[in-house]
């Protein structure tokens, strides 16, 4: 089991799925991964409908309601932070933005903010506290990995080293347009995360972004769940050295990856 209880600061420590269909989308999520659905506590009211996908027991992403008109399904990533005050006054000198907060969640949860780096992709951060971060990750039905899309490679180097200490560095055998981010104190060898440069094969008008990936059982069986279910086919599924994977839009919109895992055991 890869289980979690904690997350060194500037590790990718949560996702979340805001949704304008929480119960279609707890429908789909369930199908696709094994998951069960569990209000945050507190009043609705005071939460925004915010909850959690918990499998065996164990929380491992969360997800709410869009909170504003036409804001369109989008899956977030969350970056464990020290102190979120300070990383937003960082985020605006390294040239980013700061689109939201930092706001204290509810039931002293953490305290969160919405970063837009100066390539255009969006990013949150999370001063943990009472909340673990996911807690069971890398397993079928749980998130597995973070990778930023962006046409500007340098400038993504320049603000998430200034930002969160990362550094990227080229897998051995990788294609030239691939890097892994590091940083000190991550558990996996092979990285936190990914970056990747934008193609011509992606339409020209299609922002940067941090792409979401939840593990599968099969990446065919989940593909064929999501078009039966009302998604649609983005890309693959194809093989990759570690895994088999696809993009997808689920029924509601919102863009996400499956990865079909091929390592021997969870990683």
């Amino acid at each position: 089991m890869s289980e979690r209880a904690e997350y060194a600061s500037g590790e990718f420590c949560w996702v979340d799925l805001a949704t304008t269909d929480v119960e279609g989308a707890t429908s789909f999520y369930g199908e696709l991964l094994g998951v069960e659905w569990q209000p945050a506590p507190g009043a609705p009211e005071q939460t925004g409908g915010y909850g959690f996908f918990v499998k065996g027991g164990k929380q491992v992403a969360g997800m709410g309601p869009t909170q504003q008109e036409g804001q369109p399904p989008v899956w977030s990533s969350y970056v464990k932070v020290e102190d979120a005050d300070a990383t937003a006054r960082k985020a605006r000198e390294a040239g980013g933005q700061v689109i939201f907060g930092p706001v204290d969640l509810p039931d002293e949860s953490g305290r969160m903010g919405v970063l837009q780096d100066p390539t255009g992709a969006f990013i949150s951060i999370n001063q943990q506290q009472k909340h673990p971060g996911a807690e069971l990750v890398n397993e079928p039905g749980s998130w597995t990995w973070n990778n930023l899309l962006t046409r500007d490679i340098d400038a993504a180097m320049d603000f998430y080293g200034q930002v969160f200490g990362w550094r990227a560095t080229h897998p051995e055998g990788a294609p030239d347009y691939i890097w892994n981010w590091q940083v000190d104190g991550q558990r996996w060898p092979e990285g936190l995360g990914g970056l990747m440069r934008m193609g011509t094969d992606m339409p020209p008008d299609a922002p940067p972004y941090w792409q979401v990936y939840l593990m599968v059982e099969s990446a065919d069986v989940a593909v064929e769940k999501t078009k039966a279910a009302g998604g649609n086919l983005i890309f693959g599924p194809v093989d990759i050295p570690i895994a088999r994977m696809a993009v997808v839009f689920d029924p509601q919109g919102a863009n996400v990856s499956l990865l079909e895992s091929r390592y021997p055991e969870p990683r």
